[in-house]
């Protein structure tokens, strides 16, 4: 390609996505852009890049998806869209950030964003081995194979551009203190919680570290989740009564003061750094503890099946499920719905927009 259509190119997706936020319901300030949204992580945001690896930690098959466009089971661990789709909806860049691995994947997907995230990973690398599903260093190499593809695309210099004002979401953790660390007890003989999370803690650290040597710059990391109040965990862990597991609520709660502080660090020692610390721990605990002020009905129990333990291979075409997900705040035992993440998604985005900039 020329550098003259290139230019042509960029600046017709620079337009575009201007065009796009000034009808976005996030505002973006004067004189700034985000052109892509790029995700890391887990199942919480995993669009289907599982369904292209041999491990059981899939959905592509129904129920999942059942009030996604078409009804069609993506791979998205959830009833309709994760996250990543309804921060780039809100932000007006488009309406889902497709799965990296997805071989249909367009130019034009690669440029507005894609996302490397594997649902069962973590920041652990044992928690994705575990798993059979991609680490947080796979999906570091898969990005930096992505920036060479966009550097094909759109030429070097807009590449830059593009990678330094993209949004950034990284969202992992509760598979390594529900899974790794609880459940399998695979390092409970080695660590005790408070330096799990010390290991948690260098492993994610160094992740963001790699990102932003690779032009990473405007970088979200949501916390770890209220993880005891999960309907499985609560099954697994809460006793006969199913309350909201303590042990696995304070193991995330430590985890989330030490990744603040770091990320406070990080930011101080990285010229340009703009990483961000997501709160998702209070606002989704208080949706849970108080479903009804927020227009839920069910709150310590999934959508699929008896909602207590089903979750991927368990929610399946033989599965139960309600007829108005929307009444619940989890679709299956582990993963909100799609109305449970638009009635986060902006108390989240609201609070911290601003310090993207």
């Amino acid at each position: 390609m020329s550098s003259s259509s290139s230019s042509v190119l960029f600046t017709l997706i620079i337009f575009s996505v201007l065009f796009c936020n000034s009808k976005a319901a996030i505002q973006v300030p004067p004189n700034e852009t985000i052109p892509a949204v790029i995700a890391f992580g887990d199942s919480i945001v995993d669009p289907g890049n599982n369904n292209y690896l041999r491990t059981i930690a899939k959905c592509n098959f129904p129920p999942y998806g059942k009030d996604f466009r078409g009804k069609v089971p993506t791979g998205r661990f959830g009833n309709g869209k994760v996250p990543s789709d309804l921060i780039a909806e809100e932000l007006g860049i488009k309406e889902l950030v497709p799965a990296y691995l997805d071989p249909h994947l367009q130019p034009q997907d690669l440029i507005t964003g894609v996302c490397f995230a594997s649902g069962a990973s973590g920041y652990d690398p044992l928690t994705a081995k575990l798993a059979s599903v991609l680490s947080m260093s796979d999906q570091l190499e898969m990005f930096k194979e992505y920036k060479a593809k966009l550097e094909g695309i759109v030429v070097e210099e807009r590449t830059n551009f593009i990678l330094s004002k993209s949004l950034y979401l990284v969202v992992a953790g509760s598979d390594d203190i529900a899974n790794t660390y609880f459940l399998s007890h695979a390092r409970e003989l080695e660590y005790d919680v408070p330096s799990y999370t010390d290991l948690m803690l260098d492993k994610a650290t160094t992740f963001f570290k790699e990102i932003y040597e690779q032009g990473a710059r405007r970088i979200g990391v949501l916390s770890a989740p209220p993880i005891g109040c999960v309907p499985s965990q609560r099954t697994l862990a809460g006793g006969i009564m199913r309350q909201c597991s303590a042990k696995y609520n304070q193991a995330a709660k430590l985890f989330n003061k030490k990744l603040s502080a770091s990320l406070d660090s990080l930011n101080r020692n990285l010229p340009n750094s703009k990483m961000v610390y997501l709160d998702v721990y209070s606002p989704l605990l208080d949706l849970i503890e108080n479903p009804k002020k927020y227009g839920f009905e069910f709150a310590n129990k999934g959508c699929c099946g008896t909602g207590n333990i089903e979750a991927s291979i368990l929610c399946n075409p033989a599965s139960p499920t309600c007829t108005d997900a929307s009444k619940y705040i989890f679709w299956d035992s582990y993963h909100p719905t799609e109305a449970a993440y638009r009635t986060l998604i902006p108390i989240i985005l609201q609070k911290n927009f601003s310090s993207f900039f």
